[in-house]
């Protein structure tokens, strides 16, 4: 059942972000094919790296949180791993990648500016709601976790 959810929030969440939302942009701005410029296939690397990173993110909440990624069902253990190794919200620095990626691919400043609301409002959730949410449920543990990982960008080894 676990999986099942995991699958269904995967589509609901991050599907509707970086697939739904792009795709009514580009069919409402884009009355037929795409430009000839060959430098817009630099996003197609943004979008594989992301889509890869996220679901490495959600396998992670599944397997070792036992959990989903949505705020209703979340992991049960702090996930620590993977990604998480290296910054506390992969999940959404993947889907951000994926969406500049879709910007660059689509040459649409409309996906651009979707990107930059996105990260305003995952960064205003995160540090309203979820942050505070995870010091309350995982205690020291998640308070030594952000002591030693950067929240959007890797901390260097010396820090």
């Amino acid at each position: 059942m676990l999986l099942l959810r995991s699958i269904f929030f995967t589509f609901l969440l991050p599907g509707t972000v970086t697939v739904l939302v792009p795709y009514w942009i580009i069919s409402s701005t884009r009355a037929a094919g795409f430009g000839n410029n060959p430098l817009r296939y630099l996003g197609s690397p943004l979008i594989l790296i992301g889509a890869a990173g996220l679901l490495w993110c959600i396998w992670d909440f599944f397997s070792a949180g036992r959990g989903t990624l949505a705020p209703i069902d979340p992991p049960r253990r702090l996930v620590v791993r993977g990604l998480y190794r290296y910054v506390r919200n992969p999940m959404y620095v993947s889907v951000m990648t994926i969406l500049l990626g879709e910007a660059i691919f689509f040459e649409s400043t409309a996906i651009l500016f979707e990107a930059g609301v996105f990260i305003f409002l995952a960064h205003s959730f995160v540090v309203l709601y979820e942050e505070p949410v995870l010091q309350q449920k995982f205690g020291e543990s998640y308070e030594g976790y952000k002591q030693t990982v950067g929240r959007w960008i890797p901390r260097s080894k010396a820090t």
